[in-house]
């Protein structure tokens, strides 16, 4: 059975529309996940909300919402005034321009969504919307509300879909230069840089993240399973930590050994002491050339 709907509307490229739904194109749901119990009973714990003065349970009916001006100092906005300035939705994804792909910074990227035609009447103009995307080998830029909120969506083809994806504002990115600035430039030598360089290439790959394994939520799901059954949790043995300082060279060709990594340096070395053999050799008859000549 097909998941529910997340949102539907309309996709809308100028005079041409068509029926969509939204699904979220990421789940939570498989994660491994505690609740807050009472250890004497092994009840499920509620949470209440507390004044931070007071000390009080403070009751649903008393809750409101407000926004700190400054330390302690709180301006109470109404449910109605909230409704006053939000986003009526009309459940359209109005598509405004298309960018090259690349330009797109991935810092931007917020959450997947899979969009698909709603019922059949929508198909043959889906499908026109999607081929034309294709042949233009571009992102749709668009604007859609969610969730009482205006975004702007990327949208492109997948497969025999689409995927929108809904993009940060610039004001929720932080500025790399705060975090980087402080770095400094040391001097690298070139065979620093050389070593570095081959172990990247033994380390060469494809993106497949049918390889990706979550160890934690494997060890987690196995310690609730084993802890059900009856059976004791062993703890391990804290790892000791390495003491001795390893210079940054020493590093990177030990980093060598066991890949293959150590063939591709000594090849290097010799291509060069080969060059070096050679030029010797041009200089000793070439020096014999001329005591002969003299």
């Amino acid at each position: 059975m097909a998941p529910r709907a997340y949102w539907k509307g309309t996709l809308k490229l100028s005079l041409v529309s068509c029926p969509v739904v939204l699904y979220p194109a990421t789940s939570a749901a498989e994660k491994t996940r505690f609740h807050m119990i009472n250890r004497e009973t092994g009840n499920r714990l509620k949470q209440q909300m507390i004044d931070s003065e007071t000390g009080d349970v403070v009751e649903s009916d008393q809750k409101g919402r407000g926004y700190e001006l400054r330390k302690g100092k709180f301006v109470e906005i109404e449910p109605e005034e909230l409704e006053a300035v939000q986003i009526e939705s009309n459940h359209t994804i109005d598509i405004d321009s298309f960018v090259p792909r690349d330009e797109i910074d991935r810092r931007y990227l917020n959450h997947p969504y899979y969009i698909a035609p709603d019922g059949k009447a929508a198909i043959d103009a889906f499908a026109v919307i999607r081929d034309a995307m294709k042949d233009e080998e571009r992102v749709a830029l668009a604007k859609i509300v969610l969730t009482n909120r205006e975004h702007i969506m990327a949208i492109e083809p997948l497969g025999k879909g689409l995927l929108g994806t809904t993009l940060r504002y610039p004001y929720e990115l932080r500025d790399e230069s705060q975090f980087f600035d402080d770095i400094k430039s040391p001097k690298i030598t070139k065979d620093m840089v050389e070593l570095a360089g081959h172990i990247l290439h033994t380390k060469a790959s494809h993106f497949d993240p049918s390889k990706f394994r979550d160890d934690y939520e494997n060890a987690l799901k196995a310690l609730v399973k084993r802890k059900a059954s009856g059976k004791k949790i062993e703890l391990p043995e804290p790892e000791e930590r390495p003491s001795n300082v390893v210079s940054l060279m020493d590093a990177l060709k030990q980093s060598l050994k066991g890949r293959g990594g150590k063939k591709t340096a000594t090849r290097s070395h010799a291509r060069r002491a080969t060059g070096r053999q050679r030029s010797a050799r041009k200089t000793q008859r070439s020096t014999a050339r001329h005591r002969k000549a003299g």
